[in-house]
């Protein structure tokens, strides 16, 4: 990315290209064989984020909310060739800061790989792993 290219950090569905997000989903360590219907299910029900440079889609991540007291950001990217740029942190600034995301008590998020980028929007490990539960299905598409 250098100055002259247009950035921009959006909401708007309407903006959102599926076959980028499916793409690279289910290539990805977390959906590895996502059915498209499926992302498509789950954009239709979470709060989307897509990146944009010059009106093409370069990364995306979603907020599962109540928009009032908790959200789960997932299905977090930014495409290969963009990476190094600062891309991701500015997304996060823009979840971190969307306004109907204000006054959330309780934030998640699982990654393998990016504390460190999560770290910098306050996100830490769990306080109190003992209360939290989970059902995790390993491999749920097959693959």
């Amino acid at each position: 990315m250098n100055d002259e290219q247009e950035l921009t950090i959006s909401a708007d569905p309407a903006l959102l290209d599926l076959d980028v997000i499916h793409g690279f989903l289910a290539q990805s360590y977390w959906a590895r064989g996502i059915p498209r219907e499926l992302v498509e299910r789950s954009i239709r029900n979470s709060l989307c984020f897509g990146i944009y440079l010059e009106g093409r889609q370069v990364g995306f991540a979603r907020v599962i909310t109540d928009y009032a007291t908790f959200g789960y950001v997932g299905d977090v990217f930014v495409l290969e060739d963009y990476r190094g740029r600062g891309l991701s942190k500015r997304l996060m600034t823009a979840i971190m800061a969307h306004p109907d995301l204000a006054g959330l008590r309780r934030w998640h998020l699982v990654t393998a790989d990016a504390h460190g980028l999560y770290r910098q929007n306050g996100f830490q490990p769990l306080s109190a792993p003992e209360r939290h539960m989970e059902i995790n299905v390993p491999k749920p598409y097959g693959l």
